[in-house]
């Protein structure tokens, strides 16, 4: 269906940091399926783990337990201040898992609470719910009427967070750093903020690290930049190294609303999908990946920042680790579209926004050639 604007492209085959087209160009891939193909391209333990799983076990429902989600389960646990973690499919759907726990929970409890308080110019998915959660109007229009019990304040603005949230709020929704929303990073005052309202009010945070986690940042949970832990979080993108999954952690406390029959997903947590994240997660804690992304994404600062001090075009550069973007005086795409010429894959974050998320693999050396090619695009404005 007519749903993207697809850009003239067919895509064959990746190795590493590169992708190669059907008539045999090669580019250098920093969209990274937009944030998802956290391992590269033809990642050599990713593909030896999914070969072997093919030949076990793809699927059962989950009626029944599978090792590789059960192991993923609880490496996840032993990682992170959460309690239990549910898989689904993607991003989406992890959200409104999130969204659903916190609703669950309010009412379980007996407050009466509903509402949840997102922030303005967020991203939170396509589904009725995430959409409507969303803070960008372009992507609501012409889906009326739309989900009820959902408010925007200004992120980065705890005034405009206090006065959002009311005896109706049952949960804040906040995305540590805006992706869609032009790489935006949360303060670290706001987050805080955002706790003691909790806190205060016995309502749950939730932090949407559906792009921003599972090492993007360098860290592993994008939340661990800032000191401040959420009661529940949403996961998708990169924890599946470009295989389709999402995960809602939560601690116990909000975990446990959730009762046989309340919630599920028929492919969520399948062997073949674990098995995937597994191997992300073994990498990024277990072999050195996290402290590879925090040393890369330093060398990826300094190369946006040069940029800034060299073209008047570039206004600012923000983001963190392998999530950024440079902010233009000019719209991005031509920009774009003259680096996928010269073989640098990019994507925008909005329309003056072009976004960086190379995969977590990619080297000081690859990122030197991306800004070389990028820089002879902005010479032309």
């Amino acid at each position: 269906m007519n749903t993207y604007s697809r850009f003239p492209l067919v895509l064959e085959k990746g190795e590493g940091a590169f992708v190669y087209s059907s008539d045999g160009k090669k580019y250098l891939d920093f969209v990274a399926g937009i944030a998802a193909n956290s391992l590269g391209h033809a990642h050599e333990k990713l593909v030896a783990a999914l070969s072997e799983q093919v030949t076990q076990l793809i699927h059962v429902s989950n009626l029944y337990w599978n090792k590789p989600a059960v192991e993923l389960a609880s490496r996840l646990v032993k990682n992170s201040p959460f309690d239990k973690a549910f898989f689904c499919n993607s991003g989406a759907e992890a959200i409104e898992g999130c969204l659903k726990l916190a609703r669950i929970n309010a009412s379980k409890s007996g407050t009466g609470r509903f509402g949840i308080v997102a922030m303005k110019n967020s991203f939170h998915g396509r589904t009725f719910a995430a959409v409507r959660a969303t803070g960008q109007l372009k992507y609501q229009e012409g889906f009326a009427p739309h989900f009820p019990g959902i408010s925007h304040a200004e992120f980065n603005d705890l005034a405009s967070l206090e006065s959002s949230v009311d005896a109706s709020t049952c949960a804040i929704l906040i995305e540590p750093v805006q992706g869609e929303g032009g790489i935006r990073p949360a303060t670290k005052e706001f987050l805080e903020g955002a706790r003691k309202i909790c806190d205060r009010d016995g309502i749950s945070l939730i932090f949407d690290e559906v792009q921003c986690g599972v090492g993007r940042t360098g860290k592993f949970f994008a939340f661990e930049n800032y000191g401040v832990v959420p009661d529940a979080i949403a996961l998708a993108k990169g924890l599946g190294g470009g295989v389709p999954i999402g995960a809602v952690l939560a601690v116990k406390d909000l975990a446990k609303a959730f009762e046989p029959g309340n919630h599920a997903s028929t492919f969520g947590g399948n062997a073949l999908s674990a098995a995937a994240g597994n191997v992300v997660t073994q990498e990024l804690w277990e072999n050195g990946l996290l402290e590879h992304v925090a040393k890369v994404g330093e060398f990826l600062t300094q190369k946006l920042s040069g940029l800034k001090e060299k073209y008047p075009a570039v206004l600012d550069n923000r983001g963190i680790g392998l999530l950024q973007g440079i902010e233009l005086s000019v719209p991005a795409a031509p920009i774009i579209a003259e680096c996928i010429e010269k073989g640098l894959l990019l994507v925008n974050a909005g329309t003056n926004v072009i976004r960086f998320v190379p995969p977590l693999i990619v080297t000081e050396d690859e990122i030197s050639q991306g800004i070389e090619i990028l820089e002879s695009a902005l010479e032309k404005i």
